[in-house]
């Protein structure tokens, strides 16, 4: 029996899904949609109009002093807790994660002057070593220390590896930048994809495997 071409054009319109699956290892994209190159080092963050400056994290190390006043606030040595906060005397939670050093200092002014103080200085510097994350379904996630070249299955074996629970083709690389990717680790550890590079800043997250 002969098949209608209408028939065939819309057999072939159904595959088109299945056939850009079957190539999403082939070639990664940034949230936007614009094609990036995974194995290239970040560039500049541009999220929040800046060209420059690096963001500060969860997991960072913040230093911040106080001055202007006759009697100063001592200096505060606070690291930035999962919820991306910190906390000061007289004010409370501080969102730190996000903001560059220059705006943290901005929104801690902010909250002193001037319900607290008529007149603040306030500095902030980002004392931490070079760092990366990993989060989600490892057996250690956190922060570790950036200590050389490492590539995202060694990151990953680095935080005590995958538990029972994780998605080994739900990986996701977020460079320091924003650019993220989704990566296959099966494919990865086969050889079909490369290893991508992990650098200062970059989050790893493994997502939980749907059953």
């Amino acid at each position: 029996m002969k098949l209608k071409p209408f028939f065939l054009l819309r057999r072939s319109l159904l595959l088109l899904p299945f056939l850009a699956l079957a190539l999403a290892g082939c070639s990664l994209f940034s949230d936007n949609g614009k094609k990036l190159d995974v194995m290239a080092p970040p560039g500049p963050d541009t999220r929040y109009g800046s060209g420059i400056v690096p963001r500060l994290q969860i997991g960072d190390v913040v230093s911040i002093t106080f001055s202007g006043i006759p009697d100063p606030y001592e200096a505060q040595e606070k690291p930035i807790k999962e919820d991306g906060t910190i906390t000061l005397p007289d004010v409370g939670r501080v969102v730190a994660a996000g903001k560059t050093p220059g705006e943290l200092e901005d929104a801690i002014h902010d909250l002193y002057v001037p319900k607290v103080v008529t007149h603040l200085n306030v500095t902030v510097k980002n004392t931490s070593d070079r760092v990366y994350y990993v989060r989600g379904e490892v057996k250690a996630p956190g922060r570790l220390i950036y200590a050389g070249p490492i590539t995202v299955s060694k990151a990953i074996t680095s935080a005590g590896d995958f538990t029972e629970l994780a998605s080994r083709s739900g990986v996701w690389l977020t460079r320091s930048n924003g650019d993220r990717f989704k990566l296959n680790l099966n494919r990865i550890l086969d050889g079909e994809d490369p290893d991508p590079p992990v650098y200062p800043g970059d989050q790893i997250q493994i997502d939980k495997r749907i059953f």
